[in-house]
């Protein structure tokens, strides 16, 4: 868990499309992440 006001750790991804990407790629820009389970799973 991170404090509030630390910067996240660059990760790198696949998005919906299987293209990679990275966190770094936004630097500069608000950026909102949001995490939820897997589709057809308990959550």
């Amino acid at each position: 868990m991170l404090d509030i006001g630390t910067k996240a750790p660059d990760f790198t991804l696949p998005d919906i499309n299987k293209n990679l990407v990275s966190l770094n790629e936004f630097r500069g820009k608000k950026v909102v992440l949001w995490f939820f389970p897997k589709a057809n799973t308990p959550g």
